[in-house]
């Protein structure tokens, strides 16, 4: 059981909390969705259920939430290549909690692949945190709310009333379910900015030996 390190072991730790918390500071600076403590949470949250749902094991779960909640804590340092960056400040703060490294390689590999400018799933941790990550997309993400200040993906997010990682175990199916507002922002916008997103999506559900679909207003889109 992880040499007795739980999610919410890391959750608690001094390093993490400043870390995070400095990290969407700068995010907010330079004019970013959040990606805070509410973005680590959920993605953590998600990555697990997308491994229990499969039927992976408890403990590959546990890895999965861990990466969730520290995949972007590499901005603490710089937006660009945070998942490299992140990855290895994960390595410290896990090795430091007595995480085995076998575990921790899994994780940091899982962190510097998060990302689809350059991110594959490589492992089935990853898998889970590329789908975690990227089913984020909802109206809470958007810090100004003046809609004549909005970009692309501020309109597309604020647009995004609900949105949910549905898992058909018996399918094998997973399933981003999103409701937008068009008339905030019209469906094309979000393929604009998130199709590479929806590619890596599949890649990393078939490494999950499943498929993935994504509806959008209900109509299946893919």
């Amino acid at each position: 059981m992880l040499n007795n390190v739980t999610l919410e072991e890391v959750k608690s730790d001094p390093e993490v909390i400043a870390f995070i918390e400095q990290a969407d500071k700068f995010i907010e600076a330079i004019g970013y969705t959040e990606h805070g403590f509410r973005h680590a949470s959920l993605v953590a949250n998600i990555a697990q259920n997308v491994m229990l749902r499969l039927s992976y094991s408890q403990h590959q779960a546990e890895l999965a939430g861990i990466s969730g909640y520290l995949h972007d804590i590499g901005n603490v340092i710089g937006r660009e290549t945070h998942g490299v960056s992140g990855a290895l400040i994960a390595r410290d703060i896990l090795k430091k909690l007595g995480l085995q490294p076998a575990d921790i390689a899994l994780i940091m590999s899982a962190i510097g692949n998060h990302e689809e400018e350059y991110g594959w799933a490589t492992n089935e941790i990853s898998a889970a945190l590329i789908l975690a990550d990227k089913s984020d997309v909802h109206m809470t993400r958007v810090r100004n709310l003046d809609p004549s200040a909005f970009d692309i993906h501020d309109r597309v997010n604020y647009a995004a009333k609900k949105s949910f990682l549905r898992v058909n175990e018996e399918e094998r199916l997973i399933t981003l379910e999103i409701e937008i507002d068009t008339e905030i922002s019209q469906v094309m916008e979000y393929f604009e900015i998130f199709l590479s997103r929806m590619v890596m999506c599949r890649r990393a559900a078939e490494y999950l030996n499943a498929k993935f679909s994504l509806l959008i207003n209900e109509n299946k889109l893919l």
